[in-house]
């Protein structure tokens, strides 16, 4: 122990891992890649918890070496409602004494001792709430009970922190920016290429996330409109599971006069999308918000160039590694993907820059940052006695 003014020296933290059950979205990402790099630390006891009453027991064969699983059952909904009226139930009830909670999908459970960190993760819920659904309009009351009860703020990058800080009046001291790591590459399935584009390919436009309207979708098919009729050779391939942007994806895809040159792969296993990403020219990213943004540094560290929009946190995050457009301007998007498929040159230059940029992004890192907020946040516990 450091005594009874200070945390342990060696913390137990509590760490949402229910983004790990089901299919992998970015919040799910971030939390396998920052499980497996806390997971090998010294300094920390990890405890991952799932706020589920059916599907909690898969959550232990998805956990990495180092990260045990403590809990009692914990049914979602009614858990979730009680939260956003009052303090209780305290997650102490279900995982047992820790020093830290970490909820990592915009909400964090209160605590009887235990400090609190939440990660948000964007604020489309906030900046563009007709792109959300009814799952996550609750988020934003969910964060403002959390900050107004003591919890730390984790975003992935420094633009979702001034939102935050802007939206919710946090002080900016309690928000910390810590950058995520990017995915590992899996060995490529050579045979998805193949599969999923039984024509033989050509040249690829590749586009990465899940079809909700933040992702525009259908701007990138009519920005492949313009692209596609002097290239033969080119197809549009949008990768991702479906969300509630299906039908106005279908719609311009059926307005499309190259819709057979179009492909919906839906959800992809890793080495399928590793597939892809080999044999992809170019990854547009067209996205009306972002708050980091995995699919691009993917490309990079995949060695494909990078077309993406003015969008959020990509400016940041990418840096000058990436060619930008401003979004939703569909003329530019088109004329940019086509600068970038006609120019070896471009593309060189790109995939260059992108290899440097990536390398900036470790899950070593984004450990070692989490730490360091755990550590600030469970020391203003100690030095309050414990009650947060």
């Amino acid at each position: 122990m450091n005594g009874a003014d200070g945390p342990p020296a060696r913390l137990t933290v509590a760490f949402d891992a229910t983004p790990l059950l089901g299919v992998l979205t970015g919040v799910g990402v971030f939390c396998l890649g920052a499980l497996q790099a806390l997971g090998e630390r010294t300094d920390l006891d990890v405890r991952a918890f799932a706020v589920s009453w059916r599907r909690r027991q898969g959550i232990e064969e998805r956990l990495p070496p180092g990260v045990v699983v403590h809990q009692r059952a914990m049914p979602a909904r009614p858990l979730r409602a009680a939260w956003l009226r009052a303090q209780v139930p305290p997650i102490e009830w279900f995982v047992g004494r820790v020093q830290v909670v970490h909820g990592t999908n915009f909400v964090v459970p209160p605590t009887h001792r235990a400090a609190k960190v939440v990660s948000v993760h964007d604020l489309t819920v906030v900046r563009f709430p007709q792109l959300s659904n009814a799952a996550t309009l609750v988020f934003p009351d969910l964060i403002r009970r959390a900050v107004a009860h003591g919890a730390w703020v984790h975003t992935d990058s420094v633009y979702v922190a001034a939102e935050v800080v802007e939206a919710f009046g946090v002080d900016p001291a309690r928000v910390r920016t810590v950058h995520p790591g990017v995915p590992p590459m899996t060995v490529p399935d050579p045979g998805a290429v193949a599969r999923l584009l039984p024509s033989g390919g050509g040249r690829i436009v590749l586009a990465i996330g899940t079809v909700e309207p933040r992702k525009d979708m259908p701007g990138l098919v009519r920005a492949f409109d313009q692209v596609a009729g002097d290239r033969p050779d080119v197809s549009l391939v949008l990768a991702g599971p479906e969300g509630w942007g299906t039908d106005q994806l279908a719609d311009a895809i059926a307005a499309s006069p190259f819709a057979g040159r179009i492909v919906r792969t839906g959800w992809l296993d890793d080495a399928s999308l590793a597939g892809l990403l080999q044999a992809a020219t170019v990854l547009a990213y067209p996205s009306v918000y972002e708050g980091f943004g995995f699919p691009p540094l993917q490309a990079m560290a995949a060695g494909v160039p990078v077309v993406a929009t003015r969008a959020g946190s990509l400016p940041e995050v990418l840096g000058e590694a990436a060619a930008f457009v401003d979004v939703g301007d569909i003329d530019r998007l088109a004329e940019t993907l086509a600068q970038v498929l006609d120019s070896e040159e471009r593309r060189a230059t790109l995939v260059a820059a992108g290899r440097d940029r990536v390398a900036r992004y470790t899950w070593d890192a984004c450990a070692a940052g989490l730490v360091a907020l755990y550590r600030d946040a469970a020391a203003e516990g100690a030095s309050r006695g414990g009650r947060i």
